[in-house]
């Protein structure tokens, strides 16, 4: 009976501590989440600012010459840069790489222990 309550015992510290990392990449992911939401978010307000900006330098530059065709070119210059930068999200989005990895990782590990485990209990000891 000592040994069915030493069993439990560890498979409940083998819960426990899995959790607290499950809990842990919860809270580190939600942290990157919102880092790069916040980051995200400034770079596509500075850049549109600036791109504006940009524009009307280069269109106000070239206004006695060429206006039409400077106009665009910077449409086409900056569809090229939107259609990049939504080819690169797409990209991010299908990397392998999934949420919670080393809890998966270390439950993969534990799943394996215990098979490994229960296969070297049920073989019959063999003495010479």
């Amino acid at each position: 009976m000592s040994s069915v309550q030493g069993l439990a015992a560890t498979l409940m510290a083998i819960f426990q501590t899995r959790l607290e990392l499950l809990a842990t990449e919860v809270e580190e992911e939600k942290q990157r989440l919102l880092a790069v939401l916040g980051w995200g978010a400034v770079a596509i307000l500075m850049g549109t600012v600036a791109s504006v900006f940009l524009a009307g330098f280069i269109t106000v530059l070239f206004w006695d010459t060429h206006p039409l065709l400077v106009l665009g070119l910077l449409t086409l210059a900056f569809a090229a840069v939107c259609l990049w930068a939504v080819k690169r999200v797409q990209a991010i989005v299908a990397s392998p790489e999934g949420m919670l990895a080393a809890t998966l990782a270390e439950l993969q590990d534990d799943h394996d222990a215990l098979l490994a485990a229960a296969k070297g209990s049920s073989e019959p000891d063999q003495k010479g």
